[in-house]
C-alpha cells in the first residue's frame, strides 16, 4: 500500500506548465511542522515536493496560492534522472490524487475553503465549482449569510 496524507502550507504559488502532448502538470511544495522542537528548542518544518495532473493541476493553479493551507493525498513516487552535468538526480515527491484547499494564511475571505475537486480527480462526493451557465448557480453565493434550517434536520 502507498498512501501519503499531508496537511501544511504553500511555500510559493504553484508552478502550471503543461506536457508535449499537452496535459497540464502542477508542481509545488507544502510546508510541514514538525510535532516537536529540536535540541535548540526550534520548530523545525519538512518541505515535501507535490506534483498534480490533468484537472486536478488546473484546480491547484487556479485556487493555491503561497501560504494557503492545503490537504493533499496521494501516493509517494521516487524517480531519477540525469542532470545537464551527467550526475544521476533523485526525487523524491507526493503525486497527489485529491487536494482540499483549506483555510489559512493565504485564504482571504475564506473563499473555496475546504474545496476538492469531486468525483472523477479523487476527491469526495461533493460537486465541483459551478460555472455561471450551470441551473445550479454559484455555489459561494451565499457565503456568510445565514441558513434557515430545521431542528428536526440536524443530526446531533
Amino acid at each position: 500500500m502507498n498512501k501519503v496524507i499531508l496537511i501544511g502550507n504553500l511555500t510559493k504559488d504553484p508552478e502550471l506548465r503543461y506536457t508535449p502532448n499537452g496535459v497540464a502538470v502542477a508542481t509545488f511544495t507544502v510546508a510541514i511542522n514538525r510535532p516537536r522542537t529540536n535540541q535548540a528548542g526550534e520548530r523545525e518544518a519538512d518541505f515535501i515536493n507535490i506534483v498534480a495532473w490533468q484537472k486536478l493541476a488546473d484546480l491547484c493553479a487556479t485556487y493555491l496560492r503561497k501560504g494557503r493551507q492545503a490537504a493533499i493525498e496521494g501516493r509517494l513516487q521516487t524517480r531519477s534522472y540525469d542532470n545537464k552535468e551527467g550526475k544521476r538526480v533523485y526525487v523524491t515527491e507526493v503525486v497527489a490524487e485529491n487536494v482540499q484547499f483549506l483555510g489559512g494564511r493565504g485564504n482571504e475571505g475564506g473563499e473555496n475553503a475546504g474545496y476538492d475537486p469531486g468525483p472523477g480527480f479523487g476527491g469526495s462526493n461533493r460537486p465541483s465549482p459551478q460555472r455561471n451557465d450551470d441551473p445550479f448557480g454559484d455555489p459561494f453565493a451565499s457565503a456568510g449569510k445565514p441558513i434557515n434550517i430545521s431542528d428536526d434536520d440536524l443530526p446531533f
